[in-house]
């Protein structure tokens, strides 16, 4: 039973990018490798937001929100927008197109995360001898995580790619980009200050990312088409 509810837990948080990577085109341009440097990219930032973290944060003596604490963590967090920049605009990528790109940058990305923010939780956790809900839990966060991250990417590269952008588009677009990379300390706040559950949290983590990834995907419609 332990077994099958890890290899669950792990199909459930692993699984859909995979998925993802075979039922759209992104197997059919053979974009691997994009995904891969990309996920290279991710880890190099992730050590980089590490030593800034343990640099500049004080340990909290409690797990109150702090507003300093947490505007320094978004600052801190904006070393990932720097990193997919680097991914969307110096790596050297296959012959695609744009749509590609970003997609395949941001599936790497986000499996990549997954990784190492959940792989060793869920090998040791899943196989204990006790059922619970939080790898569950934490599954369906890694899903939200590779919507917004897909989300992020594709206002990415509206953003540092695409040049001949509506110009009413152009704040919209910035301001959602800005709430998507502010997203942690958003539901670190509910998390701390309004003392949301964890299933509350998954649950806005989930509509949120859906409803980011129908914008984005409006506004990248609209940003392709003929000015």
């Amino acid at each position: 039973m332990t077994v099958f509810h890890f290899l669950n837990c792990a199909f459930l948080t692993f699984g859909p990018h995979v998925v993802y990577y075979s039922a759209t085109p992104l197997s059919e341009y053979d974009t691997i490798g994009t995904s891969v440097k990309a996920a290279a990219v991710y880890l190099g930032t992730a050590l980089v937001k590490l030593v800034c973290l343990a640099t500049l944060l004080k340990v909290p003596e409690n797990d109150s929100f702090d507003p300093c604490q947490e505007l320094l963590k978004v600052v801190i967090g904006f070393i990932d927008a720097v990193g997919l920049y680097f991914a969307l605009t110096q790596l050297t990528h296959r012959n695609i197109s744009q749509n590609h790109k970003f997609q395949a940058v941001g599936l790497g990305w986000a499996f990549a995360a997954s990784v190492l923010h959940r792989l060793a939780p869920l090998w040791i956790g899943a196989r204990g001898l006790e059922f619970t809900w939080e790898y569950i839990l934490q599954g369906l966060e890694a899903n939200a995580n590779l919507v917004m991250t897909l989300s992020l990417a594709a206002l990415g590269s509206l953003m540092w790619l695409r040049k001949n952008k509506p110009r009413t588009l152009v704040p919209i677009v910035y301001a959602c980009a800005l709430l998507l990379a502010t997203m942690p300390s958003i539901t670190g706040y509910l998390r701390r200050s309004l003392e949301w559950q964890t299933p509350k949290v998954v649950g806005f983590e989930l509509i949120s990312s859906l409803v980011m990834a129908l914008i984005s995907w409006q506004l990248f419609s609209a940003c392709q088409r003929p000015t």
